[in-house]
This record gives C-alpha cells, structure tokens and sequence, in this order.
C-alpha cells in the first residue's frame, strides 16, 4: 500500500512500450505498409542473368515524372524478398533489413514497394511519425519552409538535444543551394517560376540524442495550382495528408480578403502584388475534405494540426481598430524561444489571440476547421522578420517564432513535456 501511495503522488510519466516493429510510410509517396512488404535494390548486376541485369526500374520513372524529374535508363534489379529463401532474409531489431541474394551478395538498400525510392534507415523500426506542411500556392511555403529548417538545423535542435538532418546528401544540396543560401545569404525570395514547378518532397529527420525516442521526419510537399485539378496527383497529396502524424497547415493573411482589402487601404499601394489570386483558406480546407476527410470516420480528422498565420510582421501594418486586429504590443511580434519542453503558458497566449483574431476576420475558415479539425492550434510566424521590398529582405533574415509550431507538435506526440515555466 505505502507503495502504491508513494507511485501515484510521484506522478511519474507513462513510459511507452516500444513494439517490436512499426508499419512504414513512405516519406515520398506516402504509402502505409509494413516492413515485411520491403523490397531491395541489387547490390551487383550481371549480364547472363537477365533477373540481375540492368534494367529500366518502371515505378521509380513513374514516381519521378510526376515530378518533372528525367528518367533513370538503368538501375541494378529489385529484388522481391519473397523470391529468396527465407534463411537467406536478414533481420534487425525484428525488422527485414537485407537479404542474400542467389550470388550470395547482401542487399540492404531497401526499397517502398509503391515507389522504388529508397527507405530511411529507421523504416520500420521506429514510428512514422511524418509532419507535413499543407497551404495554398502563394502562401510562402517554400520561404517558410526554409526559415523553419534553418532555424530546426541551427538552434531549435539544439535545445531539445536533437539535430535536425536531410534525408540524403542530395536534398541537403538542392536545399542549401536553391533555398537556404539564396534566402539567408543574400536575402532574395525564390522565383515566382520555381514556385509554380511541382516539387517533389523535401525530406529531413529531427533525430533525438536519445536513442529510445524515434525520429521525427518532417515533409515539405508543395502542390502547385496545376496539381490540383490533377486527379492522381491529389490523390498522392490526399495520402500525404492522411498518413501523417501532425499538420502545419500555412493561412497567409492577403488569403483573408479583410485583412487583403485592410492592408492595402492603410499600405496605400498601387495594385501590384495584394491583387494576384489567393486562394480563400477555407478553400484549402474544402479540398482536404475532399480527398482526404470526408473518408475519414464522421468526416473528421484526430491528426494534430497547427493553423500557422504567416507574415505576422505585415500585421504591423493594419492599425488597430477597436482591437480587431492585433495589437502592436502583441507577443506575436516578439520571438520567444523554447528550451526543453513547450513553455505552455507562452503557447496559450498566442493560440488564444490568434484563435479570437482568425474568428473576427474569417469566421467561415475557423468554422471549417472547427468541424473538421479536433485537435487544432494557433499560431503566428514572420519567417523573415521584415516585410520583402521587390523580392528581397533589407537587412538580416530574423525569423520570430518559426519552430514554435513544430514544437507545439513534438508535445503532441509525447516527444517533449510541456510546463507553464
């Protein structure tokens, strides 16, 4: 009994216990299966052996031309492991991690059966636990993206004794050379035309120190407007969505034609940029429902999803007007940095003011969310710092409160504790 007395006034936290192996999603084409449905690419080729020889791989030039990216004329063999023996199948940690082929080579380059792309180390062997950014075009993602990997990689992970890694040496090129050192290094904002081009997934992992809590992988997958009336394509984005465990979900603020209309009169700019097409935020939300909710049970999604204003610095430019909007004493314009856990009585403040301020100025889109969405919360991020003048950033990039969603999201998945102080 003093036992059990002294247990329960511990309070100590619920450790988890950790399966044997987990079921697998894709981070490139978002397909849910478990380790076992592996495939392998060949580590060698041969010429008399037409099971072994080079050959066209017809999945991965498929996945690869949804992307506008050139097809591979030849790749070594994929091998099903249903073809090989099964004393010959190799496995770690209770997952299929290679096999032995009838040469007697070792192949562990493993394969999504969907896709052919290669699969992270941890597949399998750690949750999937994938966080996806969703939003319009032309709501900044690609830049916001950029400001929320510079700020994971350079001191956000530092506070939570994780680092934050591309998935290959090629994403971390194409990330440093298109994104981060355009933005970060000389203060210029991408092309409108790359923007239009459909990216294919950007991919890193947030990797703990400590080795029993599994990976956080984070997907940045941008649908351009051609994509989506594009049926296979948003069936791709619908699997995306689906098959994550949170949602950045980006609401830019000319998307609300209010705050648009506002933001132009107190601006008292020509007709230029506030008039292009945005997409209302309730949109996006209808086209979730769409290809993704409306199959879910009572048409509602469980997935955490952080609702994230961006450009929180235009709002200085909205004076205040019986406190409908922002005040410009607000919290939202001071960056706040979390250290070890989700300092909670931060992350109230701010979901509660941006909560009440989406409700004024689009209540249809809190609305939307609030039938379709159970597990939502609010958030405000300049990922600049400063409002661009013709595609640039005078000055440093400061970005203010870039990571706060995402870790908003490590507490909803037990990564990290959160406290009022």
């Amino acid at each position: 009994m003093l036992s059990f007395l002294k247990n329960m006034f511990e309070k100590k936290p619920q450790v988890k216990e950790r399966l044997p192996f987990y079921d697998i999603v894709c981070p490139y084409c978002f397909a849910k299966y478990g380790p076992d449905q592996v495939v392998f690419r060949a580590t060698h080729h041969r010429e008399d052996d037409e099971d072994y020889a080079l050959q066209e791989d017809e999945l991965l030039n498929a996945y690869r031309d949804k992307f506008g990216l050139d097809a591979i004329d030849e790749l070594e063999a994929v091998i099903d492991p249903e073809s090989i023996p099964e004393e010959n199948h190799l496995y770690v940690d209770n997952v299929l991690a290679g096999v032995t082929d009838r040469y007697g080579m070792v192949s562990k380059r493993r394969l999504c059966p969907k896709c052919h792309n290669e699969l992270p180390i941890t597949a399998g062997k750690a949750p999937s636990n994938i966080i996806s950014i969703v939003g319009a075009s032309q709501v900044g993602k690609s830049v916001y993206m950029t400001s929320l990997i510079h700020t994971l990689q350079n001191t956000t992970a530092n506070h939570f004794d994780a680092a934050c890694m591309p998935l290959n040496a090629q994403i971390s090129r194409k990330f440093r050379e298109n994104y981060e050192a355009p933005l970060f290094e000389r203060g210029q904002l991408l092309d409108s035309t790359q923007k239009e081009k459909r990216q294919e997934p950007f991919i890193f992992q947030f990797i703990f120190k400590d080795s029993d809590k599994a990976p956080l992988i984070l997907v940045f997958f941008d649908v351009a407007g051609e994509g989506m009336v594009d049926r296979e394509y948003l069936e791709l984005y619908a699997s995306h969505v689906k098959n994550s465990s949170g949602i950045l979900f980006l609401v830019d603020p000319l998307q609300i034609k209010t705050i648009r209309d506002r933001v132009m009169l107190q601006a008292g700019d020509e007709p230029g940029e506030f008039t292009a097409r945005y997409d209302e935020p309730r949109e996006v939300v209808i086209t979730l429902f769409e290809n993704f909710i409306g199959y879910q049970e009572q048409s509602k999604t469980h997935i955490p999803t952080a609702v994230v204003l961006t450009k929180s610095d235009m709002l200085h430019l909205i004076k205040e007007d019986d406190g409908e909007y922002i005040k410009s004493n607000s919290n939202v314009f001071r960056n706040f940095v979390h250290e070890q856990y989700l300092n909670t009585a931060e992350f109230e403040n701010i979901d509660g003011e941006i909560r009440r301020f989406i409700e004024k100025v689009d209540r249809p889109f809190k609305d939307a969310l609030d039938v379709y969405f159970t597990n939502t919360a609010y958030f405000a991020v300049s990922a600049l710092g400063s409002n661009p003048v013709n595609q640039r950033v005078s000055g440093v990039v400061t970005p203010i409160r870039v990571d706060e969603p995402f870790i908003w999201l490590m507490h909803q998945l037990d990564y990290i504790e959160g406290r009022e102080r």
